[in-house]
């Protein structure tokens, strides 16, 4: 959407200046089943959760042979996003990848970025929301590795996390085409009644509350209103593109984990299936919009898990794809880094966004999704916001 974007966009090569590198940065997944535990540890670490615990946690892994395909989806997501930048100017740009958990590890990237005499990089988490997991967290990942790179006499590079990219058309684009392939693979006697569930993951509904900057905080705050939001735009789309207007849809949420006396954000989407199958619901379609790439939540929880439940009911279902490195995507991390870069060097940027919440911001605010406890984090107008 051309006219979303300012002429630094749309008339000029695009520039990258001031930075000199991106940084892909993701959550890591075990690539074998020895890797299942040792990874679960790094996930867990600090909450004194036993090894036995681990291991039954792990299960969904070990039917996946203990891989998770979040790092092969990272692979190809690099891959997309070195073409698109050699497609447009930017081949001479480095595009980095680290992990929260597993390799490669952030610190390690962080280290090898430094010693290739970077500068200035810009940070692409694969998360598109607010929240402290989704957002808060990697920037403080983030602000713990540039520390101990300092203390190993380094000089690491400022780095920018690039802004939330729930509602930017090259991200909600291709999850549209899922859902309209996803349909027309049902049934004919049931695709014009199939009800959409769009799913993203569950988490506490204090941290949910809390999220994104203070003026959003309230029940759900800015993570559950930013779902929404993506939800109606892809609903809207759908029903323009299949002339069904009145076609049911409903946020949901899946993989909660924790202590069950913590409310969390329901309903789960096997409740869902349930109760849409008692009342009469004659398909449904799983929308996972929380998801950048079809990684282990998405095969366990919705391929597997959900997609029983819906086979004991005898309800017809279908997943839809997430956007992994679809070119379309791969273009809208070109953008907000253009965007972002132009907006350091003082130009005026019309950010692009659909929706009705608009584009999210550049740098996070005091009190936007806070940390349980005060810790520096990365890339906000406070080290401690």
């Amino acid at each position: 959407m051309p006219d979303q974007l300012d002429a630094v966009i749309d008339t000029a090569a695009p520039d990258a200046a001031p930075y000199d590198a991106l940084l892909l940065l993701s959550f890591g997944g075990p690539e074998g089943p020895d890797d299942v535990v040792p990874f679960l540890q790094n996930v867990t670490r600090g909450r004194g959760i036993p090894e036995e615990r681990l291991k039954e946690v792990g299960q969904h892994y070990f039917l996946f042979d203990g891989i998770s395909p979040i790092n092969e989806q990272n692979r190809h997501l690099l891959d997309a996003l070195r073409k698109d930048f050699a497609a447009h100017g930017l081949d001479s740009l480095p595009v980095y990848w680290g992990n929260r958990n597993w390799a490669p590890y952030l610190t390690d990237t962080l280290r090898e970025i430094t010693r290739d005499g970077h500068r200035r990089i810009a940070v692409l988490a694969t998360s598109a929301y607010a929240s402290y997991s989704g957002c808060r967290q990697y920037r403080e990942n983030l602000a713990e590795s540039i520390a101990l790179l300092k203390e190993e006499g380094l000089t690491p590079p400022r780095v920018d996390k690039l802004r939330h990219y729930f509602n930017h058309p090259g991200f909600v684009g291709p999850m549209v085409d899922g859902v309209l392939k996803s349909l027309a693979e049902l049934p004919d006697e049931v695709r014009a009644g199939a009800h959409l569930a769009f799913t993203t993951h569950s988490i506490p509904t204090a941290a949910a509350d809390t999220s994104g900057p203070v003026e959003a905080h309230g029940e759900g705050g800015a993570y559950v209103a930013q779902h929404l939001d993506v939800a109606r735009l892809i609903a809207d789309a759908v029903r323009e593109a299949t002339g069904v207007a009145d076609r049911p849809w409903q946020l949901v949420y899946q993989s909660r984990s924790g202590a069950p006396h913590i409310p969390w954000l329901e309903p789960d989407i096997c409740d869902h299936l349930e109760a849409l199958h008692g009342e009469g619901a004659p398909a449904v379609v799983m929308v996972p919009i929380g998801f950048v790439s079809d990684h282990m939540e998405v095969l366990y929880d919705l391929d597997t898990e959900a997609s029983a439940k819906a086979a004991e009911l005898g309800l017809p279902v279908a997943r839809s794809a997430t956007v992994g490195a679809d070119p379309r995507f791969a273009a809208a991390v070109r953008e907000l880094l253009v965007e972002r870069a132009a907006s350091e060097r003082g130009r005026t940027v019309r950010p692009c966004a659909l929706g009705a919440l608009g584009p999210s911001h550049d740098l996070c605010p005091v009190g936007c999704c806070p940390a349980r406890a005060p810790k520096p984090a990365a890339g906000a107008d406070s080290p401690y916001a």
